[in-house]
């Protein structure tokens, strides 16, 4: 005889007001952990990326909708939109977490697929899922639009030209929609991480190569979270709604700049 398994989620602090969420890139990472903080607080939150299965772990655990989406395909986001406003009828913010990079390569070596991809995601992607949503998130009165770019995005480095010339632009974008959007009263926001335990973000750049990946984080005793993240992200739309942090730069300590890292000797 089989039974029914509970839900696993605690019934939310009702600190969102029953405020409605869109997180991309939620089935990992910072997405994942800002889904969580969201539902935490009370946030009805409808959980974006493209692996189902993964989305519905995190349903069942923390109460979010999971909706599986490539947010690459407009077809998609225009479904996802439609969901959403047919389910709540309204958005209050967007969490546009969903990104990557791929290879390490220098400008002479570069891979022009590997360079598509990272402005596919990063920068179409996150283009599609706000272009969707702006006209809700305007009649709202009170929308949020918040876009997790990096301080890949502040400073370039040997290596990281691909990943630096979409985020660049991903934070260029994030700029001109504060400034078109300020006459609707939509509230723009920019998370701009440093070095983050995120270690399929890592295996996925280094083309799944463990050893690198683990390289990256040896001897840094407290790199960033992604629950670190998510709460930034959380506080950032949870504030009152006039009050806009624009651009937030959240590196750990041991990361004084992107050009030095305190590591201890292993």
């Amino acid at each position: 005889m089989t039974q029914n398994t509970p839900p696993t989620y605690k019934d939310p602090k009702p600190l969102g007001n029953g405020k409605v969420a869109v997180v991309t890139g939620a089935s990992t990472g910072i997405g994942e952990a800002t889904v969580r903080r969201l539902r935490e607080s009370g946030w009805t939150v409808y959980a974006v990326a493209r692996r189902a299965e993964r989305l519905e772990e995190l349903a069942r655990e923390t109460g979010a909708s999971a909706a599986p989406t490539d947010i690459t395909d407009q077809a998609q986001v225009d479904a996802l939109r439609d969901r959403v406003l047919g389910e709540q009828g309204t958005v209050d913010a967007i969490l546009n977490i969903s990104g990557g990079a791929r290879g390490t390569d220098t400008v002479a070596d570069a891979k022009d697929e590997d360079w598509q991809w990272m402005y596919d995601v990063n920068v179409m992607g996150t283009l599609r899922v706000v272009r969707a949503f702006l006209p809700t998130l305007r009649a709202n009165g009170e929308g949020t639009v918040l876009n997790l770019t990096s301080i890949a995005a502040q400073r370039a480095y040997e290596g990281g030209a691909g990943y630096n010339a979409a985020k660049y632009a991903e934070r260029a974008m994030t700029e001109a929609l504060r400034l078109e959007e300020a006459e609707h009263n939509v509230r723009v926001v920019e998370v701009a991480p440093g070095l983050v335990h995120t270690p399929e973000f890592s295996l996925m750049r280094l083309g799944g190569d463990q050893a690198a990946a683990d390289k990256i984080y040896a001897g840094v005793e407290k790199p960033l979270s992604g629950q670190d993240v998510a709460e930034v992200c959380a506080f950032a739309v949870e504030l009152p709604h006039h009050v806009d942090l624009d651009t937030i730069t959240v590196k750990p300590v041991a990361q004084a700049a992107p050009h030095k890292m305190i590591r201890t000797n292993n």
